[in-house]
């Protein structure tokens, strides 16, 4: 029997030391990099520079996160100044198979995605716009803000504009048993103005404005 020996060809170890090794060098040299150490290195600056930021904005009552600053929540109680109208929606509970609407939902954030001409959109505001007044005590003629009726961009927008907010005003100070101008009080301390004095407009963040609202007249008795 012939005794068959296998040699390596000086053409492929030439190759291999050519092209292939530093290939090979250069890419766990840029997931070292790019993988783990920038990600490190980007985390740990949010964290020592904008710790509140990089923790999600979060709001604490008591102690216990009751959400963020920068995502919405539903609030549907009259005491509490409601928030704009959110597109998001989530998988049905009782059929995985079909989704329904779920207001701010942070994990499925998006709009409607209809367009002006819509005649679905057009329906949804003018039935919003209905329910606002009707639920604010307002006039049939009466002019709706446009935050009031339509959903934002992402579905998740924390805040109102001012003339939202003023709206609301007298139907949570009914309900509140307090007088307008405390709930007026308690709402211009909490609108924050444009930024730099010209970007943007006043607005107002509802969980926060609700959470003063709690404070401020913790010891007034509540009509529901």
């Amino acid at each position: 029997m012939t005794e068959i020996q296998t040699q390596v060809s000086p053409a492929v170890t030439s190759a291999f030391s050519g092209v292939i090794r530093p290939v090979l060098v250069s890419a766990v040299f840029f997931m070292i990099v790019t993988g783990l150490m920038y990600p490190l290195a980007t985390t740990g600056t949010a964290q020592l520079l904008f710790h509140d930021q990089a923790q999600g904005s979060l709001v604490f009552r008591n102690g216990q996160a009751i959400g963020s600053r920068v995502i919405g929540q539903l609030f549907t109680q009259p005491r509490y100044f409601h928030g704009r109208p959110s597109a998001t929606s989530g998988i049905d509970p009782s059929n995985p198979e079909n989704s329904i609407d779920q207001p701010y939902n942070a994990a499925n954030s998006g709009a409607s995605n209809q367009g002006v001409l819509s005649k679905k959109l057009l329906a949804a505001v003018a039935e919003r716009a209905k329910n606002y007044r009707e639920e604010n005590g307002l006039a049939a003629d009466t002019k709706v803000p446009v935050d009031a009726v339509t959903a934002s961009a992402s579905g998740l927008d924390p805040h109102i504009s001012l003339a939202n907010a003023q709206l609301q005003v007298p139907r949570v100070a009914k309900a509140r048993n307090v007088p307008e101008k405390d709930v007026l009080s308690v709402l211009e301390k909490n609108t924050a103005q444009r930024q730099l004095g010209v970007l943007g407009e006043p607005r107002v963040n509802v969980l926060e404005l609700n959470l003063a609202l709690d404070e401020a007249f913790k010891a007034r008795p509540v009509t529901q």
